[in-house]
């Protein structure tokens, strides 16, 4: 199996994708690496370690596409960008799957104009990993769609029930529509729409509120991509404001240092589920192959985990089952 990993994505470009694409090989036995971006960067970063060599491969991409450029404009000018290049050599099968740490917005338009999408599907979405006290969970839309016709509610809902018991390992995901309140008659006309649309999947378990999430009421949580978007970064700076409020309590009751150890590790294990390493990302559902976005940071563990994350949605043939579901 071969993927493609972005060499040119994210803060930490080349180093953590290299790094963490070894890391990969060294993981997974049937495992073929092709490196995108530009060539003497990654040579240069390749030198720094030791490696199977005949599974590390580079595909030459001059441009850069930066973090903050604007995705369709970046798409459209830089036609030998690692995204594009990438997509390109996926679309042409010489690679099962893309993934990258890079501009997601660009990552979504590139993924949209040169895969395009399944069969039956209206849009596709990008979803996000949620932690709860019942372990990681699904939140849709995560930013891809800040509008959404209720039947692509829908969609999203099958989607999102087949990604969760293939790749996440949830036997029979429960759907719940983010809203107000639980009652049918609560929220917006359009939910209201939507909530009966829900209601003909077996696995809707009805409307849900904000409180229930981390309670994990249900496995996949159903939002537009205004309302999901907002979710999933207040929840990334909830470790970090917990860290800075803790550690401020902390010094003023003058703790001793083997206390305040004690209390940070505590901290860590407790909010480990918020780290997005171990996911590493996730791919934009409903596109004709395999686009894999990760965090901006991302470290080499999470690059890795992106790619094995990647090769574990090819192995499950999730597109195939995406389409089939659809049809039903």
């Amino acid at each position: 199996m071969v993927i493609a990993v972005d060499a040119a994505g994210g803060d930490y470009f080349p180093k953590n994708p290299v790094q963490g694409a070894i890391d990969a090989i060294g993981e997974k036995q049937d495992l073929t690496i092709l490196l995108v971006g530009p060539e003497d960067l990654i040579k240069a970063e390749l030198r720094n370690y030791s490696y199977d060599t005949e599974r590390i491969q580079i595909l030459h991409a001059p441009d850069v596409i930066g973090m903050d450029e604007s995705p369709s404009t970046a798409v459209k000018n830089k036609r030998n960008s690692s995204i594009v290049l990438g997509l390109s050599a996926h679309k042409q099968q010489k690679c099962e799957a893309f993934v990258s740490a890079g501009n997601t917005g660009a990552l979504l338009a590139a993924s949209m104009f040169i895969l395009g999408k399944l069969e039956g599907v209206q849009r596709p979405t990008i979803a996000a990993t949620i932690p709860t006290i019942k372990g990681i969970r699904l939140l849709i839309d995560a930013g891809a769609n800040l509008e959404l016709k209720p039947e692509t509610y829908r969609q999203f809902a099958q989607m999102g029930t087949i990604y969760s018991r293939e790749i996440m390992g949830i036997k029979d995901p429960t759907v719940g529509l983010i809203n107000v309140g639980e009652e049918p008659e609560k929220g917006t006309e359009l939910l209201k729409e939507v909530f009966g649309i829900l209601k003909g999947i077996p696995n809707f378990r009805g409307n849900i509120e904000g409180r229930d999430i981390f309670n994990a009421t249900a496995d996949i949580f159903l939002c537009d991509g205004l309302i999901g978007n907002i979710l999933l970064k207040f929840g990334e700076s909830i470790p970090s404001t917990l860290q800075m409020i803790i550690g401020k309590t902390m010094k003023e009751m003058n703790l001793d240092a083997d206390t305040r150890d004690t209390v940070v590790n505590i901290l860590h294990k407790s909010l480990h589920a918020f780290n997005y390493e171990h996911v590493g990302g996730i791919p934009f559902l409903g596109v004709d192959g395999i686009s894999m976005v990760g965090h901006g940071g991302s470290t080499p563990a999470a690059v890795k985990n992106m790619i094995l994350n990647a090769s574990n949605c090819v192995e499950a043939g999730i597109n195939k089952k995406i389409i089939a579901s659809l049809k039903n």
